[in-house]
């Protein structure tokens, strides 16, 4: 009797090996589309226009997307800013009038199309002024231009190819970006 219940035991030891290897395999076959359940890509052909507009990757700006909102066109922050890219309204009006739109109405942050064209300007405009450097782009986005500028003329981050994330002096800075390139490696790999 012992050695019956033994050898059951080790049936099912064995089946549930066969059982895990069998989904194991299945998850790296369907690795990409597993992780691209937790990692989608909505808006993929206003991101794309976009980004092809303003010479930016399409990658990041659905890392920053899915880091703002969640892609959930409908996000309001604790501090006022909208919409899937998460733009303050104040940010908006001043991204509208430098693109030539004097008419700007703080709800259409809400539209994802002109959500997405503003980040994408306004991201695209950041590049510029810190010399694409992606760790300082991405800290100004969130932490503000003035602030970045204002660490950078105060020694406390370089401004060189050379600027790390720990050098960010605000916390949920460091995080943000840290948040973003990670899904920007993600969103990479899976669709670039």
């Amino acid at each position: 009797m012992v050695l019956t219940f033994r050898k059951r035991a080790s049936r099912k030891r064995f089946k549930r090996r066969i059982f895990l290897l069998l989904v194991l395999i299945l998850v790296c076959l369907n690795f990409k589309s597993i992780t691209g359940f937790f990692y989608p890509f909505p808006y993929r052909n206003i991101i794309t226009y976009y980004s092809g507009v303003y010479n930016l990757d399409p990658c990041l700006l659905a890392a920053v997307m899915k880091a703002e909102s969640g892609f959930n066109r409908w996000a309001v922050s604790e501090r006022g800013a909208r919409g899937l890219m998460q733009i303050m309204p104040e940010t908006g009006r001043w991204v509208a009038s430098q693109m030539g739109d004097p008419d700007f109405d703080p709800d259409c942050l809400f539209d994802p199309e002109t959500s997405i064209k503003l980040g994408a300007w306004y991201i695209a405009d950041l590049k510029k002024e810190f010399g694409d450097n992606t760790v300082l782009v991405l800290a100004a986005y969130n932490g503000g231009r003035g602030n970045v500028k204002e660490w950078i003329s105060g020694k406390e981050l370089p401004a060189g190819k050379s600027t790390t994330i720990d050098q960010i002096p605000f916390p949920e800075t460091r995080h943000y970006v840290r948040k973003v390139l990670l899904y920007y490696r993600i969103y990479s790999c899976l669709y670039g």
